[in-house]
């Protein structure tokens, strides 16, 4: 593996940093702490700096030569709302908040590679250093970029990076085309006529009509879609009723939907809407259809993705890098700046856990899990990932015309 020393040199300090992120968890908008910690660093450091993008958002610029060419850097910053069961040192401090999916280590991450960039500056061009807020949900980069995020930082591609409980440390996985899935939210309420629950036939019992919905939709996937694309469509949420003897007004069916395209996303929709409708209408129930669309699927540009892959395989070797990594039905709000600029997203191996000191819970150290915890010796990797990147997108010796 091909560690960049001066990086190495500096773990130590990053690791500090992640940790004391880590022990200060924020929730998405109110990376307040955070965000200001990511300043005092990058002023510290000589790197002129802009803020209040997406509300907390910080954006680091660091210019050298001539060139025109720039590329952005995205590190998010957000924690989740749950409760931390580790007991280790930098456990969080605030209660029902926690670095649960290792933004922390994200955030330090970058940070590692600005702070090397700003003493070495061995690149030609401008490299834009993001540090967004409220990934988890909230849909900060989409707001990064309708507070002026492109239009102030002209950057020619965007690139980002999220660790990966599962591959091996010093190992990476990506693939050009869509690696993660959209995310989208549904609920369903519908309007039925209460009674007694011994004499149902002078109502209109919308628990039934609930369930007849609920069924039918699961052929959507199994009939509708083409079998070649992968989509989830998962009930998560069931409401209705309070005791045993009455029919309710109402019931609620609540869950999400996941696709890897938007036509596909577009069918689920509108079947989900057509079978809801005319059930509930076949049995003279009322009806309120709700879906919300949050994130899109999230799709690595080929020639990106081919130039990330090089310098990764240059870096630990191609043997480390799957190239073709299976893809995934979780979202990521990357997926808007992908809309809008080429670029690649990468997984960083986490490992299986084995890191964590004593004091972790005795769950996995799994994603959005109450045990996990970032693995500390992905710092130098990762920040070497991403200078490796600059050195190679903004090389010194310019492309042949």
């Amino acid at each position: 593996m091909q560690l960049l020393d001066p990086i190495v040199q500096f773990q130590a300090e990053l690791q500090q940093i992640r940790r004391d992120i880590h022990a200060h968890p924020e929730l998405c908008y109110e990376e307040q702490r955070t965000a200001d910690l990511v300043a005092a660093k990058l002023t510290e450091w000589g790197i002129p700096i802009l803020r209040g993008m997406g509300g907390t958002g910080v954006v680091g610029i660091i210019r050298n030569g001539d060139s025109k060419r720039a590329i952005g850097l995205r590190a998010d910053m957000d924690a989740l709302p749950m409760q931390e069961i580790n007991t280790f040192a930098h456990t969080s401090r605030h209660p029902g908040k926690m670095h649960a999916c290792g933004h922390d280590g994200h955030t330090a991450m970058l940070l590692g590679a600005a702070h090397y960039l700003s003493k070495q500056r061995d690149f030609d061009g401008t490299v834009y250093l993001i540090f967004q807020p409220a990934e988890e949900g909230g849909g900060g980069a989409r707001k990064m970029m309708e507070d002026g995020l492109f239009v102030q930082c002209p950057m020619d591609a965007v690139y980002g990076m999220h660790n990966w409980p599962g591959i091996a440390v010093g190992s990476f996985g990506v693939m050009p085309g869509p690696m993660m899935a959209s995310s989208n939210e549904f609920e369903v309420t519908v309007g039925g006529k209460g009674g007694h629950a011994a004499q149902p036939h002078k109502g209109i019992d919308p628990i039934m009509v609930a369930v007849q919905i609920a069924q039918s939709w699961q052929t959507i996937i199994s009939r509708n879609t083409n079998p070649n694309d992968a989509a989830v469509l998962s009930i998560t949420q069931i409401h209705a009723g309070s005791t045993t003897n009455v029919i309710p007004d109402e019931a609620a069916l609540i869950g999400t939907v996941r696709t890897f395209s938007i036509e596909v996303l577009d069918l689920i929709e509108q079947r989900m809407r057509e079978i809801a409708r005319h059930t509930a209408s076949a049995f003279n129930a009322e009806l309120q259809f709700e879906f919300k669309r949050n994130y899109p699927p999230l799709f690595n540009h080929p020639q990106q993705t081919a130039a990330a892959v090089a310098v990764l395989q240059s870096m630990v070797g191609a043997q480390q890098v799957d190239a073709q990594v299976e893809p995934t039905m979780g979202a990521e709000d990357f997926a808007f700046m992908l809309q809008e600029k080429p670029g690649c997203y990468v997984f960083i191996g986490n490992g299986e856990g084995d890191h964590r000191s004593s004091g972790h819970g005795l769950g996995p150290c799994n994603l959005h899990n109450p045990s996990y915890d970032f693995n500390d010796a992905l710092l130098p990797i990762g920040a070497t990932y991403w200078v490796s990147l600059v050195q190679s997108l903004l090389s010194r010796q310019r492309p042949e015309e």
